[in-house]
């Protein structure tokens, strides 16, 4: 099996470094994006398996990010995984439905909760590409 990619969008470097060495630990391949602006462009050029992306960041919010990801032919089947930690459970739900997003993690998260639900939505994706395969 390949190595699975994986995007990380982050405005807090620190943050993204860490997150970064922990998934190439962890067996993934990594790109980390510190800026919202950029996660767009280069997730239509690299393609990768999954992305996690931050909901507050400067400029452009994860959500916009989201929004235009899930509106793009090249990128809308891309599962994401958001990360914050100011919404409230409620606000959670409904955002994530709208925005289409897979999962999400509620800031400061272990690094094994990371890993856990980049399996179970790697995992999902697939389960379900394999059936509109079948299909």
């Amino acid at each position: 099996m390949s190595q699975k990619k994986i995007m990380v969008v982050d405005d807090d470097k620190e943050f993204l470094d860490e997150l970064q060495e922990t998934l190439v630990l962890s067996g993934y391949e990594v790109k980390a994006v510190n800026e919202a602006a950029e996660a767009f462009p280069i997730a239509t050029k690299i393609k990768p398996d999954l992305i996690l992306l931050d909901l507050k960041m400067k400029g452009m919010t994860g959500f916009e990010v989201a929004n235009k990801l899930k509106n793009f032919d090249n990128t809308m089947e891309i599962p994401i995984i958001a990360m914050s930690g100011f919404f409230t459970a409620e606000e959670d739900d409904t955002l994530l439905s709208f925005f289409e997003i897979h999962d999400y993690l509620r800031k400061p998260f272990n690094p094994l909760d990371i890993i856990t639900k980049i399996e179970a939505v790697l995992k999902e994706n697939r389960r379900i590409n394999n059936h509109r395969l079948q299909g």
